[in-house]
């Protein structure tokens, strides 16, 4: 059974940062890719940044140099610090395996940017 757990969103003014976490089914950390997606109002959902069983890491041009991703592979958790925040990332977000291993999503986390 797949379950995803995203918290650590919030409310932020832009420069800001936060620290996104997800706790994820063993069954798909210890086998799959782990990665950020985010979803803002009136948009499809995106890909972010992916993190390899391995530590290799791959970004969405528009966050490159802002956020990092990292992996906890004992906590089975996922993390995504999030660093010089700007309004346009505004979103939900939520962490899920890549590529795709189920139609289960988390209920994600919100991250709101504004002043």
């Amino acid at each position: 059974q797949v379950r995803l757990v995203e918290s650590g969103g919030g409310l932020v003014q832009p420069g800001g940062s936060l620290r996104l976490s997800c706790v994820a089914s063993r069954s798909i950390f210890s086998v799959y890719a782990m990665g950020w997606y985010r979803q803002a109002p009136g948009r499809q959902r995106e890909w972010v940044a992916t993190i390899t069983s391995g530590g290799s890491t791959n970004y969405l041009d528009s966050v490159k140099g802002r956020f990092t991703i990292s992996r906890d592979n004992a906590k089975n958790t996922v993390y995504l610090q999030m660093n010089t925040l700007k309004p346009e990332d505004t979103a939900v977000y939520y962490c899920n395996s890549i590529p795709l291993s189920s139609p289960v999503w988390g209920q994600g986390t919100q991250v709101t940017v504004s002043s």
